[in-house]
């Protein structure tokens, strides 16, 4: 491994200037057939987008939390949004470069998210909302102190901002952790 796969990450807030690279991150995580080279895959679930720079600058400029860009010997390498929301956060818009995934990095950015979380807002909770099919993803939460909630709340078929459904069973459940 080289030098560069061993620095340590960096988290900053996020800026307009890293829309593009964040959408493209965003997209080769969970799109098409780049994000088949990670496990975080939804290409056999969901077709077209997962965001666009509307949706990344929404979170950009959101009042009550951050959009953090994770940089390695700086590169960007992963993402993810946290938002406070009252007694718990929010965690969402993760993604982690397809490449890399599989290293242990999802689990250093989620503790690191988790931190701020507690620190910044005293959030007793940390909830995020799964696509409910993604049986080994929601595995990949419960292994992290995630637990099942069963609440789901609809997909939004016809809302093709959310991406084009492949199936029609899909919902979102909640997950949460206690901080």
């Amino acid at each position: 491994m080289s030098t560069a796969q061993h620095a340590a990450l960096s988290f900053r807030s996020a800026v307009e200037a890293d829309v593009p690279e964040l959408v493209a991150l965003v997209e080769s995580a969970y799109r098409g057939e780049v994000s088949r080279a990670g496990w975080t895959t939804e290409a056999d679930v969901l077709d077209g987008q997962r965001t666009d720079p509307e949706g990344v600058r929404a979170v950009i400029d959101g009042p009550d939390g951050v959009l953090l860009v994770v940089e390695r010997a700086g590169e960007l390498v992963a993402c993810c949004q946290i938002e406070h929301r009252g007694d718990h956060a929010y965690f969402g818009m993760f993604a982690v470069r397809p490449g890399l995934q599989g290293a242990g990095l999802g689990k250093e950015i989620q503790a690191e998210a988790e931190r701020r979380a507690r620190e910044t807002w005293a959030a007793r909770e940390m909830r995020m909302t799964v696509v409910n099919v993604r049986e080994e993803l929601i595995a990949y939460y419960v292994r992290r102190g995630y637990r099942r909630t069963g609440e789901l709340s609809p997909f939004p078929y016809g809302d093709e901002r959310f991406g084009v459904p492949l199936r029609d069973d899909l919902a979102f459940e909640l997950l949460v952790k206690t901080l």
